[in-house]
């Protein structure tokens, strides 16, 4: 059976439908399809197809395009993607409308506008492990935006300080309280930087995530290091994540779980495996969900002042049937935790906690970083 990540829609699995696309389908019935629109743009969206020679554009709907407020609202994964089934993806040359996007991107509240197309808007789903998918697309003749900005002060701050690079806009913004979200809004409109520019959508998140994390991991080196292993757990979208924390410097490592049938698996799970230290090197083979679910631990460790070693697994079930984007395994390891930790007496308790969550203990195969620290423990009883 091929995965729907190589698939997207092909048909390479042998069914005569997409199970993703027709749901998708069935929610664009709904929605009106002409060659205007006058609403809300709660967001941007820069493609990467022909990079540099990209399109971009506002997203346009009238719901809420922030995943922390779908969480709070209990939608499910039906509801979620109804919004994005109805969403309009502008395509446009981007020096055509940034102006636009970068207001829209700079405001801390939706703006509403007016757009006319070049023609009908036409269903165009396409899928991608990063990115929430979006259900309609229409090319912009127009685009006027109806409001005024609302720009909050460390935002403008920001973004007109022309001397800060990239890397240290996104640090600043991040270490007074904005939201990765928005942070990644205004790199896709080329706002941060000294050398602006318009950033694919996809490389945004995932490099506002890494960025605003590695900040984070800098603060976190200087803490004293946890007192005692604390367990975390939290199902969201079918996604569960199960987080150890034992005391000690900062190591990361998670582990990725597709269920037997899941949406990037076939009739065996998979498994996906990868660690960094105090620095790491190249792009993680896991993709935008393992900076997503490290920014989330390091931003847990960083309000409570202190450093850990840090084992995260992610089990991914096939209720988790859409490809909604890395904000799931953000959300879902931030919910996590908030939780009430579980104290261990020692960290192979943490570990059959992982098991009971998550349903199996094939993710210990995989590990790396526990058979380091029990051995180490193992030295340190021994020589006590």
């Amino acid at each position: 059976m091929m995965r729907c990540a190589e698939c997207k829609g092909k048909l390479l699995c042998g069914l005569p439908k997409c199970p993703i696309m027709s749901r998708f389908h069935a929610q664009v019935r709904t929605a009106a399809r002409g060659t205007s629109y006058m609403g809300s743009a709660p967001s941007v969206f820069v493609g990467s197809a022909g990079y540099p020679a990209v399109s971009a554009g506002p997203l346009m709907v009238n719901d809420p395009d922030l995943p922390p407020l779908w969480m709070a609202q209990g939608l499910s994964i039906d509801d979620i993607v109804g919004i994005r089934a109805r969403t309009i993806r502008g395509t446009a040359r981007p020096d055509a409308v940034s102006d636009q996007i970068q207001e829209i991107a700079l405001s801390s509240r939706p703006l509403d506008i007016e757009a006319a197309f070049e023609r009908p808007i036409s269903f165009d789903l396409r899928f991608d492990g990063t990115v929430t998918p979006v259900g309609l697309s229409g090319s912009i003749r127009k685009l006027d935006v109806l409001d005024n900005a609302r720009v909050d002060r460390v935002v403008d701050r920001v973004t007109s300080d022309s001397d800060l690079t990239a890397t240290e806009a996104c640090v600043t913004l991040g270490s007074e309280g904005v939201d990765v979200y928005q942070i990644a809004q205004m790199m896709s409109a080329g706002l941060l930087g000294r050398q602006r520019r318009i950033v694919p959508t996809r490389w945004s998140i995932t490099a506002v995530d890494d960025t605003v994390g590695t900040g984070l991991k800098r603060r976190i080196a200087r803490f004293q290091p946890a007192s005692e292993i604390e367990f975390f757990a939290a199902t969201a979208y079918g996604n569960t994540m199960a987080v150890i924390l034992v005391p000690g410097d900062w190591k990361f490592e998670m582990i990725e779980i597709w269920g037997k049938h899941s949406l990037w698996s076939g009739e065996e799970e998979t498994i996906v495996q990868d660690i960094e230290g105090k620095k790491r090197g190249g792009y993680s083979p896991i993709g935008g969900a393992y900076y997503a679910a490290r920014l989330a631990v390091a931003e847990h460790l960083a309000r409570a002042g202190r450093s850990a070693r840090v084992v995260v697994v992610r089990y991914a079930g096939s209720d988790y049937w859409a490809p909604l984007g890395s904000w799931v395994i953000r959300e879902a390891t931030r919910q996590a935790m908030k939780q009430a930790p579980v104290r261990c007496g020692d960290l192979k308790e943490a570990m059959t906690r992982v098991d009971d969550v998550i349903g199996s203990p094939q993710w210990r195969q995989k590990s790396r970083l526990i058979p380091e620290m029990l051995s180490q423990r193992s030295l340190f009883e021994f020589f006590g």
